[in-house]
């Protein structure tokens, strides 16, 4: 195939996939302007395989200024894989990881701790999140660890958080799917939780650089809501759900097909991450966060007089 021949079939599958599931419809329409109009020129009459799409990608991103959408290229043709295969590996890959549920732990001083690697769907992870919090339902403050938390699905966010409100009437986010009829889902809290709620009390989000995605999004919503003090690193900044799209046996477009909107600010993390509440490098966050958690407590009036006084010794030794 030539090099022509083969940047007109790319530069039309492209246009396709931006035009029907591209999450900004004015970007997509200036991309695909731009990059017919530079087949038509003869711009790509020259370059083929990993230089045409480095030229495409860069094309991509002069109109839409987005670094998840890009061409990949891979030298040799990609098997594709069926989608119960995919499934599968991903289900082995939560049970590995326990659901993301790393570590539970009571801290000295009554302070939950639980520490996140991943968040699942809820029908996948419902029982091993509602088990976690069982073990840390009467503890006086919470921290909950999201520094290696990579992913997570929506549903599995909505109902890992809803253990820390009171009720199912807390709008927490929106994703806004790709192309031009996309649709609108909202996420609230959930009515019911299978186990005690965590609704008053305070809770701690520790982050950093590597926190990602599903991670982002549960400590972004509970911040805008001012639900938890989220302390560490600003986090990795990826917002938007993508895909990847085969365009032949060795080339792949990486697509971001929904965003999250939050109902507080109007907007999300992506490319800026999660501010931290409390900056501090992530090596140093649980220890931060657990000497604020164990202040918290011992001023707290509701907290039994002999907790206060454990919480305000625990204090005197951190600082001596």
């Amino acid at each position: 195939m030539n090099a022509s021949l083969e940047a007109s079939t790319l530069v039309e599958a492209i246009a396709e996939k931006l035009t029907t599931c591209y999450i900004f419809p004015e970007r997509a329409a200036r991309a695909v302007t731009l990059l017919r109009a530079n087949l038509a020129a003869g711009v790509y009459e020259t370059v083929g395989g990993s230089d045409l799409c480095n030229r495409l990608s860069a094309d991509l991103f002069e109109t839409c200024a987005d670094k998840h959408l890009r061409l990949i290229w891979h030298e040799s043709a990609q098997a594709s894989q069926d989608e119960e295969h995919l499934v599968a590996a991903i289900r082995e890959r939560f049970r590995l990881e326990n659901n993301g549920i790393r570590r539970v732990e009571q801290l000295p001083g009554n302070i939950g701790l639980i520490e996140i690697t991943i968040i699942p769907d809820a029908a996948t992870a419902a029982a091993t999140i509602a088990a976690a919090m069982q073990l840390v339902q009467h503890t006086d403050a919470l921290i909950l660890d999201l520094r290696g938390a990579l992913g997570g699905a929506p549903d599995g966010v909505t109902f890992f958080e809803s253990f820390l409100f009171p009720d199912g009437e807390v709008h927490l986010s929106d994703i806004i799917e790709g192309g031009p009829q996309g649709a609108t889902r909202q996420f609230w809290t959930a009515s019911s939780v299978p186990g005690p709620r965590y609704a008053d009390r305070p809770v701690y989000l520790l982050t950093s650089a590597k926190t990602f995605s599903g991670g982002e999004a549960f400590a972004y919503d509970l911040q805008a809501l001012g639900r938890a003090t989220v302390v560490g690193e600003v986090t990795r900044g990826g917002a938007h759900p993508s895909e990847i799209f085969s365009l032949g046996e060795h080339v792949e477009l990486r697509l971001p097909v929904a965003r999250p909107v939050n109902p507080v600010t109007g907007s999300n993390w992506e490319m800026d991450g999660v501010q931290p509440d409390v900056p501090i490098p992530a090596v140093n966050a649980l220890r931060v966060a657990y000497h604020a958690a164990l202040g918290t407590v011992a001023v707290n009036p509701d907290v039994p007089e002999t907790s206060r006084a454990e919480a305000s010794r625990l204090l005197e030794e951190s600082e001596s």
